[in-house]
């Protein structure tokens, strides 16, 4: 089943209160997202035990997004999927790439999440609108309604009577509550990894409110009565292994750096890397003998002081990036590697600067990759997306990066290297897992010189 809203509010706090409390009464929870979303996973986690999985028909191809959700619930009496934005937002003014699109695709049951605070009546038009927009782009209509942030008994009664005809049934009734606000920045939510005790008590919490006052039976009976469909796992190609031997390869993690796609690893794992956690707070060095440098998306303008002060850390990543180690580095990744965010000293092994602004830099792209790399050949499309308040100076000349709004050219690349604000989600397809773990392994990149210079610019 789907949890979707019509106005982005409390989503993630009633998906998430949904998986826990469903796992309090001895379901094998699988979490879902749909979207390109780092950080609720990580709540989900701690909600189900399972690392969850990211659905997006725009990065993955809708063609794939029912054997990605297969694969996810493997094991598992149920999935629970929160949506993303609106149910029906998704790439400009288009459903594609929304929770809605994501429902149609698997055939899932719609429980909508609405922000009641403000609304008596019109309650009606909305879930009987949403109803209607739902069943004409060809699904089955709401399976239910969770009413959320409602003020009083008197509130919950206007809302309930404006509901009488409504066709989907209410679910649930969640009061508005201030200590329900989880804690967010520039973002979106605090991950999980910077204080996961206090996550999984306000989640033990949040679970007994959500068993308390949502019918927890009629949400089980809607989930079991979604149709059972063949999945073409074809769809997904499997990973080709490309070394006979583990290559190791440092994954940059810890507070600073928790955004990676649990696909994205599992790929590189598959492709016959042996991944090794560095958390760039404490750890003084690479770990000796790597091959290859994952340093994915994650808050380096957050902790720039305490990233800057481990000079010993920076200064091997520098020697070692300069010296040709295949490095793929996804925005927040490709910060630490510059000389500096504003005026914190970072690794130094890009010749460019940082700036952090007040300009969010948002949305789906596709991508026309100019310089060869480990992660793609020069000529390659690629789709992925970008999230980031960051400028770079200079910016690079890796990428070609196409959005709605235009398009730019950025980011560093080179036999060894491929540094940019861009994020790949490799859940269907290994291609750029093989090609990063075969050059750690010491074969050049298909279609790269042979030379080990780091980058171009």
């Amino acid at each position: 089943m789907i949890a979707g809203t019509h106005s982005g509010v409390g989503k993630t706090t009633v998906a998430t209160g949904l998986m826990a409390a469903l796992g309090r009464l001895g379901f094998r929870v699988a979490p879902a997202k749909v979207g390109p979303d780092y950080i609720d996973p990580g709540y989900h986690r701690i909600a189900t035990g399972r690392a969850g999985a990211n659905l997006d028909p725009f990065l993955c191809g809708p063609g794939a997004v029912a054997a990605l959700a297969a694969r996810a619930a493997a094991g598992a009496d149920l999935m629970v999927v929160e949506g993303v934005m609106g149910l029906f937002d998704g790439l400009g003014a288009s459903t594609t790439a929304s929770t809605a699109e994501v429902a149609i695709l698997l055939g899932s049951p719609v429980v909508l999440v609405v922000d009641a605070s403000a609304m008596s009546g019109s309650v009606s038009a909305l879930v009987g609108g949403y109803d209607a927009q739902l069943r004409a782009i060809g699904g089955a209509g709401l399976g239910g309604i969770v009413l959320n942030r409602v003020g009083s008994d008197n509130h919950e009664s206007i809302l309930r009577e404006a509901l009488g005809s409504s066709a989907a049934p209410v679910l649930g009734v969640l009061r508005r509550d201030p200590g329900l606000a989880w804690r967010d920045r520039h973002l979106g939510l605090v991950p999980v990894v910077e204080q996961p005790a206090e996550v999984a008590r306000s989640l033990e919490r949040l679970a007994g409110l959500v068993a308390r006052h949502v019918d927890l039976g009629a949400v089980v009976a809607l989930a079991r009565r979604a149709p059972s469909r063949p999945v073409d796992r074809a769809s997904i190609r499997p990973t080709r292994s490309v070394s006979t031997r583990p290559v190791p390869v440092a994954v940059v993690g810890g507070p600073a750096f928790p955004f990676a796609y649990p696909d994205n690893l599992n790929r590189l794992a598959e492709a016959g890397a042996e991944l090794v956690t560095v958390d760039p707070l404490v750890d003084r060095a690479l770990p000796p003998g790597v091959r290859g440098l994952y340093a994915c998306g994650g808050f380096p303008e957050v902790f720039a002081e305490t990233l800057s002060a481990n000079e010993p850390l920076l200064a091997d990543v520098r020697r070692r990036v300069r010296s040709g180690l295949t490095t793929w580095a996804e925005c927040g990744g490709l910060l630490w590697l510059a000389e500096s965010i504003g005026s914190k000293r970072l690794c130094g092994a890009l010749p460019a600067r940082a700036t952090m602004t007040d300009r969010v830099t948002v949305g789906y792209r596709e991508a026309a990759v100019l310089v060869d790399n480990p992660v793609a050949a020069a000529g390659t499309a690629l789709r992925g997306h970008e999230l980031h308040y960051a400028t770079l100076d200079p910016p690079g000349e890796a990428l070609r990066l196409v959005g709605r709004a235009g398009h730019v050219v950025s980011g560093w690349a080179g036999p060894t290297l491929l540094a940019s604000f861009l994020h790949l989600h490799l859940g269907a397809d290994p291609g750029p897992a093989e090609r990063f773990v075969g050059c750690a392994a010491g074969s050049a990149p298909r279609g790269g010189p042979g030379d080990r210079a780091p980058y171009t610019g």
